[in-house]
């Protein structure tokens, strides 16, 4: 078996909480590249929303994820009943 790429994660990754929900942002690249970033958001719940697109930076993923929240909340980050890509 091959081992998975090794990844380098963005240093916006991290928990992040509001009115009481709190989800996981991790923002990656393949280790020792230039690539684009991919960014996915995990729930307490272990849903998992991913992106389709990716990101030219760590920080234009940052923003997506920021306005989504802003724009939808962070309860849309909860419901596995809606496809879970962006």
């Amino acid at each position: 078996m091959s081992k998975p790429p090794k990844t380098e994660h963005s240093e916006f990754s991290g928990e992040f909480e509001d009115d009481g929900i709190t989800v996981l942002v991790d923002i990656f690249r393949p280790a020792g590249t230039n690539g684009d970033w991919t960014m996915e958001v995990i729930s307490q719940t272990e849903v998992v929303t991913t992106w389709d697109e990716p990101f030219a930076t760590d920080n234009d993923a940052w923003q997506e994820f920021l306005a989504t929240a802003e724009r939808d909340g962070l309860k849309s980050f909860l419901d596995d009943s809606e496809p879970s890509v962006h």
